[in-house]
């Protein structure tokens, strides 16, 4: 339980800390755009980092997904939709707490469990920040994806390892 706990907290920390690289790119209330995103100044959240492009009547795309997604979705999600990476009530999950950062223009964070995968003790712990190219209509959304409780799960590869 200690070390769940420890994970949690470096889990907290590391969405602090690309919360705090967002947020210094916003200029006069406007949402930071991609093209104001520099991989280099962001490279250890880089294998966990995915890229949402944002489309008509709430339609999202993996634009891009880091390295280490793949452990944790199986397989690789570059280039899919939603509807193509869950089904059923996690994709609606994903549906609806995308559609609430579009239309809020706020970031969010949350807890996903990863039972739709196989894996019920495993959950993800995620966070999504809008880019916007005109400073205002969210057409992108940075998101931040780390895997708890991967040491209980024997085979399971979370992309995750150790600084």
């Amino acid at each position: 339980m200690v070390s769940e706990l420890g994970a949690t907290a470096v889990a907290e920390g590391a969405q602090e800390a690309l919360y705090g690289y967002w947020a210094g790119l916003r200029r006069d209330g406007r949402l930071p755009s991609r093209a104001d995103i520099r991989p280099a100044e962001i490279k250890s959240f880089l294998p966990m980092l995915s890229l949402t492009e944002v489309g008509r009547e709430s339609r999202f795309r993996i634009r891009l997904a880091g390295t280490g997604l793949f452990g944790v979705y199986g397989t690789e999600i570059t280039g899919r939709t939603l509807g193509e990476i869950y089904a059923g009530p996690a994709a609606e999950y994903w549906r609806r707490e995308l559609s609430a950062i579009v239309g809020d223009r706020r970031p969010a964070i949350g807890v996903h469990s990863l039972g739709w995968r196989g894996a019920p003790d495993l959950s993800v712990l995620w966070m999504r920040l809008p880019l916007a190219a005109n400073g205002a209509d969210v057409d992108m959304i940075l998101g931040y994806d780390v895997v708890l409780g991967a040491e209980r799960a024997p085979g399971f590869n979370s992309g995750i390892r150790a600084a």
